[in-house]
C-alpha cells in the first residue's frame, strides 16, 4: 500500500479525547466532502479505514444513517471506489443546520465556531485530510496536499494551516482540472503537519527517510570527491613517469641533480602515489609543494630535451 494510504490507515486509528473534538474532525469530512450541503451529503473515498471512520463518526455524532455503495471495478493496484452519502434529506438539512450553514450562503466557507481550541482544530484538519488529503512517499518526493472543490474553502483551510505553523506560512496554490489545490513541499511542515493532526508514526518515518537520503546524499558527495581527486592524481602521474622515462631513455637518470634524481626513482616505484605520499617518503621528506616543484623542474628538463 502506499505511504498516503498507511498514513490514512494510522488517523483512523487516533483516538478523539472529547465530544468536540471528534464533531470537529466530522465537520472535517462534511465540510470538504464532494457535496455537502442542505440536501444532499456525498463523501467518496478510496481507503475503507476511511469509509468505516466516516461512518461511525456520523452515527456518534449525528445518530444519521450513511449508505455506502462499492463500486464492481477496481484500480490496477486493486482499490475500489466507496461513495458514501446521507439517504435522508431531513438528516442532510438537519446536520447543515447544526454546524452552522444556513441555505442562503453563497458559498461554503469555514465556521470557526466548530473548531475553538488547538484540540478541535488538530481533529478538523484531522477530518479533512482524510476526506481529500494525499502525501508522497518520502523515499520519492516531499509533497503534501488537499484537493478542495472551491476557491473560498481552500483560502480558508491556507489560513488555519498557516496559524497553526510556527512559521505562520501558508501552503501554496494552484489549479488543476478544476479543483483548487493547497500543497506543502517543505519536509519539516509536511512532518509538523502530520504530527499534528495525529499521525507521528507516518512523521517520523518522513523524517527518518530524510536522515537517511541526507547520509546516503553526503557518502556520495566524498566518493565523487575521493575518486575526483583519485583521477586527477593518475592522470599527473601519467605526465610525471611519461617524462622521467624520456629522461631515463635519452639521457639516463643519473644527469638529474641527486635531489630530482631521488623523486624520480620513487615516482616509477610509486605510480599510485600522490606528491604528498612522495614527499614523505625522501629523506628528509619534503612538503608536497616541494615535491610539485621537483616535479615541475623534471617536466621541463623533458621538454627540453
Amino acid at each position: 500500500m502506499s505511504f498516503s494510504f498507511e498514513t490514512k490507515k494510522e488517523l483512523c486509528s487516533f483516538v478523539n479525547q472529547n465530544a468536540v473534538s471528534m464533531r470537529a474532525e466530522c465537520y472535517g469530512f462534511l465540510l470538504f466532502a464532494k457535496i455537502f450541503s442542505h440536501d444532499k451529503i456525498v463523501f467518496n473515498t478510496e481507503n475503507p479505514y476511511t469509509a468505516a471512520r466516516f461512518m461511525d463518526l456520523m452515527a456518534i455524532e449525528f445518530s444519521a444513517i450513511t449508505e455506502k455503495k462499492t463500486a464492481l471495478t477496481g484500480k490496477k493496484d486493486g482499490q475500489r471506489l466507496f461513495t458514501l452519502s446521507v439517504p435522508l434529506s431531513s438528516d442532510c438539512e438537519r446536520i447543515f443546520s447544526e454546524l452552522g450553514h444556513s441555505r442562503q450562503s453563497i458559498s461554503l466557507r469555514i465556521n470557526r465556531a466548530n473548531i475553538e481550541d488547538e484540540a478541535s482544530v488538530s481533529a478538523f484538519l484531522r477530518g479533512v485530510f482524510l476526506c481529500c488529503g494525499s502525501v508522497s512517499d518520502p523515499k520519492r518526493d516531499y509533497h503534501l496536499e488537499f484537493s478542495v472543490t472551491y476557491n473560498n474553502l481552500c483560502s480558508d483551510l491556507c489560513r488555519v494551516i498557516s496559524e497553526i505553523s510556527s512559521r505562520g506560512k501558508e501552503p501554496r496554490r494552484l489549479v488543476r482540472k478544476g479543483a483548487f489545490v493547497a500543497y506543502i513541499k517543505d519536509s519539516e511542515e509536511i512532518a509538523d503537519l502530520l504530527a499534528f493532526i495525529g499521525a507521528p508514526i507516518a512523521s517520523m518515518s518522513l523524517m527518518q527517510e530524510k536522515i537517511l537520503k541526507s547520509i546516503r546524499n553526503d557518502v556520495n558527495r566524498k566518493m565523487n570527491s575521493e575518486m575526483a581527486n583519485i583521477n586527477k592524481t593518475a592522470k599527473a602521474s601519467a605526465v610525471q613517469l611519461e617524462a622521467i622515462e624520456k629522461i631515463k631513455r635519452l639521457r639516463g637518470l643519473d644527469s638529474l641533480p641527486d635531489d630530482l634524481k631521488s623523486i624520480a626513482q620513487l615516482r616509477l616505484e610509486n605510480p599510485e602515489h600522490s606528491l604528498r605520499d612522495l614527499g614523505e617518503m625522501l629523506l628528509p621528506p619534503i612538503s608536497r609543494s616541494g615535491a610539485n616543484h621537483r616535479m615541475k623542474r623534471i617536466l621541463e628538463i623533458a621538454e627540453n630535451i
